[in-house]
């Protein structure tokens, strides 16, 4: 039943893979999965862990082919890099030339300041500074 079910549904209600306006103009996803809140729509914490887990594989996966030499890296420095990336895109991320060259080197203090002489430091300063103590410590923050 529910092959056949799914089949009928993917036909009837299409499949957005984005946030999309339905007929009535509340957000939808998917196959018609309403996630507008005016409605009660929305996910759920396990849905939301779901979704944020495949994207934490989806970026250390991307970091790791596009900058071989994190291989080296802590678990710690490594996360603030991802970290980094969920807000500036790997693109805006791999910007940070010099931070990220002081990082190869394991000068991560010179790193640290580099961060927060950034722009991105100042539009986000709080998690910049978070960041920033991570990367010179190798502490989580």
């Amino acid at each position: 039943m529910k092959a056949e079910l799914t089949k009928q549904l993917r036909r009837d209600e299409g499949e957005v893979l984005s946030a999309y306006q339905d007929s009535l103009g509340y957000w939808t996803i998917g196959v018609g999965r309403l996630i507008d809140k005016r409605k009660g729509g929305g996910l759920t914490v396990e849905e939301s862990a779901y979704l944020l887990n495949n994207d934490i594989d989806k970026r250390v996966a991307e970091l790791r082919s596009r900058l071989p030499w994190t291989q080296k890296l802590d678990d710690v420095r490594f996360g603030t890099l991802v970290n980094m990336s969920f807000q500036l895109g790997v693109d805006g991320l791999l910007g940070f030339k010099n931070t990220l060259a002081l990082i190869e080197e394991g000068k991560y203090t010179f790193a640290a300041d580099n961060m927060l002489k950034s722009k991105w430091a100042e539009q986000t300063p709080a998690r910049a500074k978070r960041l920033a103590v991570q990367m010179q410590t190798g502490v989580w923050q």
